[in-house]
């Protein structure tokens, strides 16, 4: 089993796994629930070492290989140590490193290469690298960060349902959709924002954008507030790169439906990823743990 290389993408809906051989090329992959490790850690935990698993199967690996082999972890809630050293703890790998989420996928969608990734899913977070350092902007989950996150849509639309349905605002087509999904009763609502993860949140951040392409007032207000967030975002991303040719790459699961809604200043910059986040996390964990080829055992 020697050799083998595992990435993780870990993030607030799902996680990804595969196992690699020392060049990189990818033998199995699998994947599995949410991996925020600030929310939720032994579940998310269990999510990725069951991915792991799946992984190893599907490349015909025995899953007692795991512990022979060197991991890069791209994690959700990286940036809080108390949750990182929980998880480094328990992890089956030979050695192992928990890096941000961006920033595998920063190495994902750009090699090697300078410039900006801003990954706009359940969260948000920006990763620039500029001259091989690398700097994060935002990331800072979602009580007290994620701003134009998934998370953070939905949140917003249920806010302005329970306004809509005091007369505070007007209603319009996706508030009302809101408000019969939950029988028209704001206490329910209520009750699911109390209990509601980042992810339940923003699974209602696309009907957001499906009304707003019908010209919903309240969805293109609620999306107009969030681009200005990641306007501001990118503004101070390309201050610190300092390059006024700066590539942005734009991922997540909402990258694409705000692409229409981006300043042209934005927009002339952004370039499409080379690869994925996964196949980021396992060139850093190539890079970061092969030995050099002539010292192969």
């Amino acid at each position: 089993m020697a050799g083998l290389f595992v990435g993780i993408d870990g993030g607030g809906t799902g996680c990804r796994v595969a196992v690699a051989d020392r060049h990189g090329r990818v033998l199995g992959l699998g994947k599995g629930g949410a991996a925020n490790i600030l929310s939720a850690p032994d579940a998310s935990l269990a999510n990725m070492l069951d991915a792991t698993r799946q992984a190893f199967a599907a490349a015909g690996l025995d899953a007692n290989g795991v512990a022979d082999a060197s991991a890069v972890l791209g994690l959700a809630g990286h940036n809080v140590g108390d949750a990182v050293h929980y998880i480094r703890e328990k992890l089956p790998f030979r050695q192992a490193a928990i890096e941000s989420d961006a920033l595998i996928a920063l190495q994902g969608a750009l090699g090697d290469d300078d410039g900006i990734v801003g990954t706009l899913g359940t969260g948000s977070v920006y990763v620039l690298r500029r001259a091989g350092a690398i700097r994060f902007v935002g990331g800072w989950g979602f009580a007290v960060g994620d701003l134009g996150s998934g998370a953070r849509l939905g949140q917003a639309l249920l806010q302005e349902s329970l306004l809509a349905f005091d007369g505070i605002c007007p209603r319009t087509p996706v508030l009302d959709d809101i408000l019969e999904e939950f029988g028209n009763d704001p206490g329910s609502i209520v009750e699911f924002g109390r209990a509601a993860s980042p992810g339940d949140f923003g699974r209602y951040a696309p009907r957001l954008f499906d009304h707003a392409g019908n010209g919903d007032a309240a969805a293109l207000r609620l999306i107009g507030g969030a681009v200005g967030q990641i306007s501001a975002a990118l503004d101070a991303c390309l201050r610190h790169l300092g390059d006024d040719n700066g590539a942005i790459c734009l991922l997540g699961g909402l990258a694409q439906a705000y692409h229409p809604y981006l300043s042209e200043r934005h927009r002339s910059r952004l370039v499409s990823p080379k690869a994925d986040a996964l196949t980021g996390a396992v060139a850093l964990a190539v890079q970061r743990f092969a030995m050099p080829m002539g010292d192969a055992a």
